[in-house]
């Protein structure tokens, strides 16, 4: 299992982030060193291979400095901008019309001591079949599962990468562990029958 990776809060996200807009360079090794191993682990989780998450993974600080020096650096939300632009990479290196692969269950979940009741369903999952359970959700719901319980995202981060509100979240949430609840009574029914 992946550490549970802790980011930043705001208020230190908006003022290294203020500072690396006026060109401090240690204020941008700090992003870095903050943000490459959750959006490298968000990339990996996707990929699956771990030279082809290091490489998109540098894209995304790459397209960070770029901004930096030009008109396009984020303002605010440093760590939703980061996940977008690395949810774009993602998409463009498998074309946008193509579900994403979901690697193993046991990378895919960080240690947590939290209560919430679908960490618990979550948790509770026979691996094996909750891959093939995961692989059968929309790309919407893959990603929300990640980025809440794979990434230990709240909502509102989770609403920002995603570009949606977080009613939209809690709904896309509600409705991806309701499916995956489905599919996995399925395939535990095709299960009992073999």
């Amino acid at each position: 299992m992946l550490p549970l990776i802790v980011l930043p809060d705001i208020p230190a996200e908006d003022h290294l982030l203020a500072r690396a807009r006026q060109g401090d360079q240690d204020a941008v090794m700090r992003i870095y060193e903050s943000y490459f191993a959750p959006i490298y682990q968000f990339i990996r989780l996707r990929v699956g291979d771990a030279q082809q998450a290091e490489d998109l993974s540098a894209n995304v600080f790459l397209k960070l400095v770029t901004a930096l020096r030009g008109q396009n650096a984020p303002r605010h939300s440093l760590r939703g901008w980061l996940f977008r632009v690395a949810r774009n990479e993602i998409a463009d290196h498998y074309g946008r019309a193509r579900q994403l692969p979901l690697t193993t269950l046991d990378d895919w979940l960080p240690a947590s001591a939290d209560d919430d009741p679908d960490w618990r369903f979550i948790r509770s999952l026979d691996v094996e079949r909750a891959r093939r359970a995961l692989r059968m959700l929309a790309a919407d719901q893959q990603e929300v599962l990640v980025l809440r319980f794979g990434q230990a995202l709240d909502l509102q981060a989770t609403a920002d990468i995603m570009g949606k509100s977080v009613s939209a979240v809690k709904s896309l949430q509600f409705r991806a562990v309701a499916t995956l609840r489905g599919i996995l009574g399925a395939l535990q029914t095709e299960a009992a029958h073999e």
